[in-house]
């Protein structure tokens, strides 16, 4: 009889796989996996092995303070507690504090934020000998892309597509449902809409949006030149804000939690104000909380804690549950904000892709028809292969 891999075997197999592509490349590289491959598991080998190894220091980064917490545990869950007091854990955020200093390895997590501007300086600021860089998708914006290849070139690649395939994290059906505008926001969006049409014909039809950056960063610029490019930036905000705070999203949310009683839920708005105004709508019978960047860790602690052990049913999060947290008993999503990036979409499927027993995640997409919105979701989905278009919520509930 021909012995079938286990899920942990296979799951391992590609692990190993990526860290010997990392070696193969001279131990500076990119690994680019979907979420739930098990990438912090990957930087927890690459960094313990190397100190082993070799002495010194180590430094992961991470995106936010909770991750620092999660790898910490990484290393005690992988065997390697042993050299963790050799090991910064740091966010990018307080990366500049270590100006001057040599490590061994260095394992950047996300590290899509550490090509950011406003990280980038720092990040790049000493050479690294061992870099090991992992992020679920290749960077969509081509200067990041092209900054990822010069410093850490890819060396594994595998999609949260054939993550799925392999078994090593759930199978998943996306649905795109549109929502329908009431009649004030429609005037709202039309308002904003045709501002927006009018600035960019005002900056240049077809470079618009490179145009009002180069101006507001230019002193010689004229006065009337800079409010165009103001008045552009904030036609986009006014239209953005109308479709991700769309009343009937919040309307919907509550029909699909009432008639799919039986299941967790994480809910994504685009703004910590609509995630307050989710959490207070779906609250009622104490069955949500909520967890965004503008709440305390001692709230965030205790809406997970609460999540996790059954006390409330559904989390409602605006980014901060993108990155990272491993949520393996959710079981739907509901997305309400949206922007064109395939990274934001990638991750927030991914929560809900985190194997259990006979598990399926299931994903609802709520959009403004007809608006910018629309081709915001069209571009982020591109990647996600089982993806159902309905024409209204009845279809779905």
């Amino acid at each position: 009889m021909i012995a079938v891999p286990t899920l942990l075997q296979i799951k391992d197999t590609e692990q190993k796989k990526a860290l010997n592509a990392w070696k193969d490349g001279g131990f500076v590289g990119s690994v680019i996996a979907g979420t739930g491959f098990g990438k912090s598991r990957v930087g927890v080998i690459a960094c313990g092995a190397m100190l082993r190894k070799h002495g010194g220091r180590g430094l992961v980064l991470v995106p936010t303070n909770q991750l620092q917490d999660q790898f910490e545990e990484e290393f005690k869950k992988w065997g390697y507690e042993d050299v963790l007091d050799s090991v910064d854990i740091l966010c990018y955020a307080s990366a500049h504090k270590l100006r001057g200093v040599t490590y061994t390895v260095t394992i950047a997590d996300e590290v899509h934020l550490g090509l950011s501007p406003i990280y980038r300086e720092v990040f790049l600021q000493n050479e690294h000998e061992r870099l090991l860089c992992m992020t679920a998708t290749i960077p969509e914006e081509e200067e990041y892309k092209e900054l990822l290849d010069e410093i850490a070139p890819t060396v594994y690649h595998i999609t949260l597509d054939e993550c799925v395939k392999l078994g090593l994290v759930a199978p998943y059906t996306v649905y795109c449902i549109p929502v329908e505008l009431t009649d004030q926001e429609r005037a709202d969006y039309k308002a904003a809409n045709n501002m927006f049409v009018h600035y960019k014909y005002q900056l240049g039809m077809y470079d618009a949006f490179n145009e009002a950056g180069r101006v507001l960063s230019d002193p010689n610029a004229s006065p009337a030149q800079k409010k165009n490019a103001t008045l552009f930036y904030k036609a986009i905000r006014d239209r953005k804000t109308v479709v991700q705070h769309a009343y009937n999203k919040i309307l919907y949310t509550e029909m699909i939690a009432k008639s799919k009683s039986d299941k967790k839920i994480l809910t994504f708005a685009g703004t910590n104000e609509f995630t307050n105004q989710m959490h207070d709508v779906l609250n009622k019978d104490g069955e949500a909380r909520r967890f965004h960047s503008a709440i305390g860790k001692k709230e965030k602690t205790i809406a997970l804690d609460d999540f996790r052990a059954n006390e409330c049913r559904i989390l409602c999060s605006t980014k901060a549950l993108n990155q990272g947290f491993d949520i393996p008993d959710a079981q739907l999503g509901i997305i309400c904000g949206l922007d064109s990036k395939t990274l934001a979409m990638i991750q927030r499927v991914g929560r809900l892709l985190r194997l259990s027993e006979n598990k399926t995640g299931e994903v609802v997409i709520l959009y403004v028809k007809d608006s910018q919105e629309q081709k915001w979701l069209e571009s982020s989905i591109k990647n996600l292969s089982n993806v159902v278009w309905l024409d209204d919520i009845s279809s779905y509930i």
